[in-house]
């Protein structure tokens, strides 16, 4: 769905009118493309902690062009401000504004991205409040970005170090065209297994992933992405769309399973197909979704149970059984899809929206017994994005929801399907039970 308004106030009488009125001009994102680099131009690593030494020579080992103390209106391709070490809010000042003192050299679709530790992890009140800060500051300055720059924070939980192996696999993300409209997000990266990935073109090689409702839309994009990162498919729809489930598995050399994921069986469906005709089972992408929408007033038994059926309790029903078959990977990978609706809620939505948060209390729940395999389960958690079902959406309606983020523009199905590919590789074996939001950091909810 062409956003014609972007395309309008790029250039001419419209931007000069835009700008002059103060009305929204979405940049183009740096969006991930094989084979390009990591970013293009110098990467600026603020902070005097002995992590940040640390990183600085882990991105030299990379082959990037690292700063150690800025150079005057150098363009800059990405800030990294290693905060790991503060144990007061006064300490705060000196990384930070000597980080501030370069914003107006960043790059269009640069990167600033703060290296911190969990406020719960704190071990004195003045620690917490110095870490917590980080958060504040971290999700205000990605509102103040333009020019298709975001700002995103790593969060080091327990023996997670800045250079540890996790860090630097989130650090990749994060710096990466993968992530153009994740915005003003966390990761929590723990010291849990973790294999990092360099620039390696097939992150996902020898892994058979499933993925639900990928007929079409967000799914048929993820189906693509794990295919290019390697991933060997198996696609599952609900019968009626079958014809298109095909088209698409045939383009990723998948195979197709006409399966209702409501069913009391489908796992057990799901895990004989993959065994049967690929011999493993390693990602379960969990996509598949309906909305009912309806005022709670106005809701019925059929709308209610149907959402609540699909978007949730069939998932937990998948799971139970990915996790209890000793045939499968010693190391699963779940990722599930929620929505900023189950964050924020979403007026004429109760269903949907309590289906989608309780995909957010499923994986924090899941994520020990996960971990006990090996493995790994977290949620990605879209905002507006462009698809069959928005272009639904009244026009004008549609137009505010698609500025009401910081990047001012709607994500595209890629953008989820870049941060799942992330969530099911190795190399995000540190990150278990998190929510990330892929929504341009929308201005609703937290």
């Amino acid at each position: 769905m062409t956003d014609t308004y972007a395309q309008l106030v790029k250039k001419g009488p419209a931007k000069r009118l835009a700008r002059k009125l103060g009305l929204p001009q979405p940049a183009a994102l740096r969006r991930y493309e094989p084979g390009q680099p990591l970013v293009t131009g110098p990467v600026l690593v603020q902070g005097s902690s002995s992590g940040a030494d640390d990183l600085a020579a882990a991105l030299l080992g990379w082959d990037l062009d690292v700063r150690r103390h800025a150079v005057p209106r150098e363009k800059l391709a990405a800030i990294i401000l290693g905060l790991d070490a503060v144990s007061r809010p006064e300490d705060l000042e000196t990384p930070v504004l000597a980080a501030a003192a370069s914003l107006r050299d960043l790059a269009p679709g640069g990167r600033v991205i703060t290296i911190s530790r969990p406020a719960l992890d704190a071990e004195s009140p003045a620690a917490a409040a110095a870490r917590q800060a980080v958060d504040g500051l971290l999700r205000s300055l990605a509102k103040e970005l333009r020019a298709g720059a975001t700002g995103n924070g790593i969060l080091l939980a327990g023996a997670a170090a800045p250079a540890s192996p996790g860090a630097l696999a989130a650090l990749q993300f994060l710096l990466s065209g993968r992530s153009a409209f994740v915005d003003g997000q966390f990761l929590t990266v723990g010291a849990g297994d973790a294999v990092p990935t360099g620039n390696v073109d097939k992150p996902l090689a020898g892994k058979t992933a499933v993925v639900t409702g990928a007929a079409r839309g967000i799914g048929a994009a993820i189906a693509r992405t794990l295919h290019r990162d390697g991933a060997t498919l198996v696609l599952v729809d609900v019968p009626a769309a079958g014809d298109h489930l095909a088209a698409v598995a045939n383009e990723v050399r998948g195979t197709a399973l006409q399966l209702d994921i409501s069913t009391e069986d489908a796992g057990r469906r799901i895990i004989s197909h993959a065994l049967q005709r690929h011999g493993s089972l390693d990602i379960m992408v969990h996509n598949a979704g309906i909305t009912r929408d309806k005022l709670l007033a106005n809701m019925d038994h059929a709308r209610w149970s149907s959402v609540i059926n699909i978007n949730i309790a069939a998932q937990l029903r998948i799971n139970d059984a990915v996790l209890a078959d000793d045939r499968l990977a010693t190391a699963p990978r779940i990722v599930s899809v929620s929505s900023t609706s189950g964050i924020a809620g979403n007026r004429g939505q109760t269903n949907y929206a309590a289906s989608k948060a309780g995909v957010i209390g499923m994986v924090r729940a899941t994520a020990p017994l996960a971990a006990a395999k090996g493995g790994a389960v977290n949620a990605v958690a879209p905002g507006f994005i462009e698809t069959d079902m928005t272009a639904r959406i009244p026009f004008a309606v549609r137009e505010v929801a698609r500025r009401l983020n910081s990047l001012q523009q709607g994500g595209l199905p890629v953008d989820v399907a870049e941060t799942i590919a992330f969530l099911a590789s190795d190399a995000a074996g540190g990150i278990n039970g998190e929510v990330v939001r892929v929504c341009g950091q929308n201005l609703v909810g937290a």
